[in-house]
C-alpha cells in the first residue's frame, strides 16, 4: 500500500468513500469539497488541507483520512489551547498541527476511512510518519467511532474524553408518548416553553432538500450569522459553502424554520445522514423566550419521531439539554504528541481528567429526566449507537 499527501479534493474527482463512512454527512465529498471550493478550509483561514490517500498495489484507493495542518485551534470544540500555552511557555511552537476531523462539526463519525481494518491501521501509522516529516507537534483526531479510536489506541495515540448530549428514540409511538416518559416536573417544563412560544403566535414549518428554496437558505444564513455578531466574532462558513451543500448534497439538510404569521423569524438548520440526525445551526432575529429550545430541540424531536430517525444529537455541550430528553454521552478525541517530554505530561493530564469527565457523568446520570420505569428501557450513554 501507498499514501499520498493531498492539498485539494479537486485532484480527485473520482473517489466517492461515502460506502466506507456510514453515510456520515459531515464527512461526505460533498460536505468536504464544499468547504474547500468555498474557501472556508483554506490555507488563508488556517485550515490548509492536508489529506491523506491510501492506494492498494492495484492503484485503487483503499483509504482516506481527512486532515488539515491547522495554525490555531478555532472551530475545533476540543480545546487545547492550553497544550499551546505551555509549548510557548518553553520557547516552542505548536502550531503548525495536524488535524483530522469533520470541519467546524463536533460530530462523532468515522476519521480512518478505509475499505479493512488493515488500511485503517495503515492510516493512522502513516499520519504519524507525515508529522515526523513535516515537523509540526502534533496530530488530532476529534470525535472518531470507536473502531478507529481502538486503532488509534494501538498506534500510540492518547485518547481524551469529553461529554455531549444526544436524543435516543425509544420507539416512541408520538412525541406526548416521549414526554410521557419524562418525570413530571420536566414535562411540565418543557409544556410550559412550548405555550410560551405558541402565545407569541409562533408555528414551525420543516423544510428539507430540494422543499429550500433560495430565499430559505439566505434567511437561514442571516440567522446563522446573528448568532456569531451577537457573540462579537465572524461566522466560520459563508453562504457560498451552504448554498454549494444544498446543490450537492441537498437531502443532508433539514430546515426548522419559525415563523408569525407566515414571516419567519428563527430558524435551525439540522443534517441527516444514516437514520440519525444532528443539531448544528441557529438564530434568530428577535428574542422570543423559550424559542431557542423550542426550534433547537424539541422541534428537532419531533421531527425524528415521526420520521423514525434513531438518534439525535443536539451539539457540543449544554447541561441545558438534559431537562429535554437528551442523556449524556461519552465522545472521544485522540492525540499523538511529537515530544517525548509533552506527551508524558498530557498523558497525565488526561488520566486526571478522565476522572474528573466520569464523576461529572455519574452525577449526571443521577439527574435523569426520565422516569425510573421508562429509564430503564433507555440505553446507557455508553451504549448508544456513535
Amino acid at each position: 500500500m501507498q499514501v499520498e499527501l493531498l492539498h485539494s479534493l479537486a485532484d480527485l474527482p473520482d473517489f466517492d468513500w461515502r460506502a466506507w463512512s456510514d453515510d456520515n454527512p459531515f464527512i461526505s465529498p460533498a460536505f468536504l469539497r464544499a468547504m474547500e471550493n468555498t474557501g472556508c478550509t483554506s490555507e488563508d483561514t488556517g485550515w490548509q488541507p492536508c489529506h491523506l490517500i491510501l492506494y492498494d498495489q492495484h492503484r485503487q484507493p483503499a483509504g482516506f483520512m481527512p486532515m488539515y495542518l491547522k495554525t490555531h485551534s478555532q472551530g475545533e470544540f476540543v480545546f487545547d489551547m492550553a497544550w499551546a500555552r505551555a509549548f510557548s511557555q518553553y520557547g516552542l511552537e505548536y502550531y503548525p498541527k495536524l488535524l483530522c476531523a469533520a470541519p467546524f462539526s463536533p460530530v462523532t463519525g468515522p476519521r480512518l476511512i478505509a475499505r479493512n481494518a488493515q488500511a485503517r491501521q495503515v492510516l493512522a501509522q502513516a499520519a504519524i510518519e507525515v508529522a515526523r516529516r513535516l515537523q509540526v507537534s502534533s496530530i488530532h483526531v476529534l470525535f472518531p467511532e470507536q473502531d478507529d479510536l481502538a486503532v488509534l489506541r494501538e498506534s500510540g495515540y492518547m485518547v481524551r474524553e469529553s461529554v455531549q448530549f444526544h436524543w435516543n428514540n425509544a420507539g416512541y409511538a408520538d412525541f406526548d408518548a416521549f414526554l410521557a416518559s419524562l418525570t413530571y416536573d420536566k414535562r411540565k417544563k418543557i409544556r410550559q416553553e412550548a405555550r410560551k412560544v405558541a402565545q407569541a403566535d409562533i408555528t414551525f414549518e420543516y423544510k428539507r432538500g430540494t422543499r429550500i428554496t433560495a430565499e430559505d437558505l439566505s434567511f437561514f444564513f442571516s440567522c446563522y450569522c446573528n448568532t456569531y455578531y451577537e457573540r462579537g466574532r465572524q461566522p466560520y462558513l459563508s453562504e457560498a459553502f451552504f448554498s454549494q451543500l444544498l446543490q450537492q448534497a441537498p437531502d443532508s439538510l433539514l430546515l426548522v424554520i419559525a415563523q408569525r404569521q407566515g414571516t419567519p423569524v428563527a430558524c435551525a438548520m439540522n443534517m441527516i445522514g444514516n437514520n440519525k440526525m444532528y443539531g448544528r445551526y441557529w438564530g434568530a432575529h428577535e428574542y422570543i423566550p423559550g424559542l431557542h429550545f423550542e426550534t433547537c430541540y424539541m422541534q428537532g424531536i419531533r421531527y425524528c419521531i415521526t420520521h423514525g430517525i434513531t438518534l439525535f444529537e443536539g451539539g457540543a455541550q449544554g447541561e441545558h439539554k438534559l431537562s429535554r430528553g437528551l442523556l449524556p454521552q461519552t465522545t472521544y478525541s485522540a492525540h499523538w504528541i511529537a515530544r517525548p517530554e509533552f506527551a508524558d505530561a498530557i498523558h497525565r493530564f488526561l488520566d486526571e481528567e478522565t476522572v474528573h469527565v466520569q464523576a461529572y457523568l455519574d452525577e449526571l446520570h443521577e439527574h435523569s429526566p426520565f422516569r425510573k420505569q421508562d429509564s430503564a428501557q433507555i440505553p446507557p450513554a455508553s451504549s448508544l449507537p456513535e
